[in-house]
């Protein structure tokens, strides 16, 4: 499955509270993705076959790791700000 949503929380310092979740729509990415997929993979070809690295296991690879995207939560902390970062 592919990512669909992306929600961010921010905690600044002065407040206790966390703030409003800004809700990102991944899924909207698609259609340029889709408009631009086949220039990306005529590049990625020739990158594949510069480097000696093979195409399919590229591509394969490269699915794989937007596919487990989702569940992803990232936590950071810096100078008293939380940030927190969930992938659905």
């Amino acid at each position: 499955m592919t990512p669909n949503l992306a929600i961010v929380r921010i905690q600044v310092p002065e407040h206790s509270f966390w703030g409003f979740p800004i809700i990102l729509p991944l899924f909207l990415l698609w259609i340029p993705a889709l408009l631009l997929a086949p220039f990306a993979l005529v590049i990625l070809a020739f990158v594949c076959v510069a480097a000696n690295i093979s195409f399919f296991k590229t591509v394969t690879a490269a699915w794989g790791l937007l596919c487990a995207l989702p569940g992803t939560d990232v936590r950071v902390t810096a100078e008293g700000k939380r940030i927190n970062v969930r992938i659905l």
